[in-house]
């Protein structure tokens, strides 16, 4: 990898006063070339200050919710290579080194898998492991992909990734929506198992275990119908147009049987669920060929993006990511 590559921690943080400085000085240590951000989210503690005292380059914004730090951060940071990581001191900075190496060998955004790990042990939140298995399901079945850890805050990514990636939440459920702007977008991503540890004592998870997680699936609900709109609504139009179908059988039959229809709101909630059925279908059909042209121009302008800028790095068959000779090389001695 050239020298000139440059990287960029970002840690967004509220009220963090306890653990930044550890935090902040722990990946001083493992990357002293890179540029360490906080962005202090209206902290009513000294997070700002001891942040600032353990050398990081500290600002403000003052939306709460972590997708509007994200989106600020984005908007602001120009770097080649960008490790995103919380200010709680739950994830240990020596993981990074893997994680951007990996990185390096080619990949767009590299998940820091906690569940591989010790997140089932360390973390004594029930709720939250069952929600994040309900939520890997719910990615994984709809984008048809394997990823074990969706909500980690733990990542990196590179520059055609931060700068494509419009930041559209507004709290927590900004991990999923990540995930789901790289697998929909067919970028390259892959995950590397991290340590993971719970809070130290006196340190408060501003994660809401109930109203999150239901922001979480509100989203995972809004991106399946905007991402995968056939599936989705035409596995709507199956149910409810199969339903009036299968009423109108039942009415035909007793009327051949019978010679009456004596059923009259029936068959016309039957014809309703019909026609809802097509409608729903024909819908999904129309907005999958909409979705199907973002993702062509999103392409399109991912090419133009990538052609201006000024380095070889994260560019598939650049010089900087090696071959897959190389790679498997690196694994193999990796291993010994």
């Amino acid at each position: 990898m050239a020298a000139n590559v440059t990287t960029a921690v970002l840690i967004p943080c509220l009220n963090e006063e306890q653990t930044i400085a550890k935090v902040v000085t722990d990946f001083r240590r493992e990357l002293p070339d890179a540029d360490i951000y906080v962005y202090d989210n209206r902290s009513t503690d000294r997070t700002s200050e001891e942040a600032e005292r353990a050398g990081a380059i500290v600002r403000f914004s003052p939306e709460r919710g972590k997708g509007n730090v994200l989106r600020r951060m984005l908007r602001d940071i120009d770097a080649d290579r960008y490790v995103l990581v919380d200010g709680d001191d739950t994830y240990p900075a020596e993981d990074v080194h893997q994680l951007l190496a990996t990185l390096d060998n080619g990949w767009d955004m590299v998940v820091g898998d906690r569940l591989s790990s010790t997140y089932f042990t360390e973390n004594k939140r029930p709720f939250h492991n069952v929600g994040n298995r309900l939520v890997r399901f719910f990615i994984n079945h709809t984008f048809h992909a394997d990823i074990h850890d969706v909500m980690t805050g733990y990542r990196t990514f590179n520059r055609l990734f931060a700068k494509s990636y419009a930041v559209l939440s507004d709290g927590f459920e900004i991990e999923t929506e990540m995930t789901v702007h790289a697998l929909d977008h067919k970028m390259r991503v892959t995950e590397v198992p991290v340590q993971y540890r719970d809070r130290p004592e006196g340190s408060e998870s501003k994660l809401s275990t109930f109203s999150d997680g239901f922001k979480v699936l509100s989203l995972i609900f809004r991106l399946a119908y905007e991402n995968r709109p056939l599936p989705f609504f035409g596995i709507i139009g199956l149910l409810t147009g199969g339903t009036g179908l299968g009423l109108a059988i039942w009415l035909c039959i007793v009327f051949w049987q019978t010679g009456e229809v004596t059923r009259f709101p029936t068959l016309i909630g039957a014809t309703m669920l019909m026609l809802f059925g097509i409608i729903s279908w024909f819908t999904g059909l129309i907005l999958q060929v909409n979705a199907h042209k973002g993702r062509a121009q999103f392409m399109f302008n991912a090419n133009i993006f990538l052609s201006t800028v000024h380095s070889d790095y994260g560019k598939t068959g650049s010089k900087e990511v090696p071959s897959g000779a190389e790679q498997s090389a690196d694994r193999r001695n990796s291993a010994q």
